[in-house]
């Protein structure tokens, strides 16, 4: 059985994500920093729920322990876990963002790297965004040219970078990111847009199992890899 966490996971992508890998057979943890709606949702999708909070680095090694105890390793970790942030741009806002979308992606990883070491295949996904794209925001055509999410980008650009570095100094674990495609969530409410959180989740899955033969250290798309 495959061993998977998802971080963020009790609604949006990574919910659908943990349904989707439950349907192939995984052993899926739902990480959560709400108890409360953590466990709903794993019951409610028949996973197991692991309290995790991403900004907080007693609860990340908590939650990492918890499953080494109960399983002794781990598959797949899905860095899910992302803030849109909202008002002004200002330093406490800023550290807000990169503390849940750069430096959370950090302490997951590193207190899960030595479950991902005993797997047989282990791989990393993180939920990144073309937002984060040079490529892409430079570009007049994308529509990411023309989004004013100033914070939301710089720590999505971090987060694409942090995927390079650990590629390059994991070479026995597969790390990628991932541009899910526009989805509508709780996220993106106030934009109107975006679709179904099940059809970008189809994209994470993808990643999520690819063999161990496939790319690492990419920014990919559902349609491959991207430019950054």
């Amino acid at each position: 059985m495959t061993v998977t966490l998802i971080t963020g996971a009790n609604k949006g992508i990574g919910l659908e994500t943990a349904k989707q890998l439950l349907e192939l057979g995984h052993v899926v943890y739902v990480g959560a920093r709400d108890v409360g709606r953590g466990r709903s949702a794993a019951a409610a999708i028949g996973a197991r729920f692991v309290h995790l909070d991403v900004t907080d680095d007693a609860s990340v090694n908590d939650a990492l322990a918890t499953i080494g105890a109960a399983e002794g390793r781990l598959d797949v970790l899905v860095n899910n876990a992302g803030i849109l942030p909202a008002g002004d741009i200002d330093g406490p806002s800023a550290l807000r963002a990169f503390d849940t979308n750069a430096v959370g992606i950090v302490r997951v990883t590193e207190a899960a790297l030595p479950l991902l070491r005993r797997s047989a295949n282990p791989t990393v996904v993180n939920v990144s965004s073309s937002a984060g794209s040079f490529w892409a925001v430079t570009n007049p055509d994308r529509p990411e040219f023309h989004l004013p999410i100033t914070l939301y980008a710089a720590s999505k650009a971090a987060a694409t970078m942090l995927t390079v570095q650990y590629a390059k100094a994991h070479p026995g674990i597969t790390f990628n990111a991932l541009e899910p495609g526009t989805t509508a969530t709780d996220m993106t409410a106030g934009l109107g847009i975006g679709r179904p959180p099940e059809v970008s989740a189809r994209t994470v899955v993808g990643l999520a199992t690819r063999g161990a033969d496939g790319p690492t250290g990419t920014l990919q798309d559902e349609h491959g890899v991207m430019p950054w």
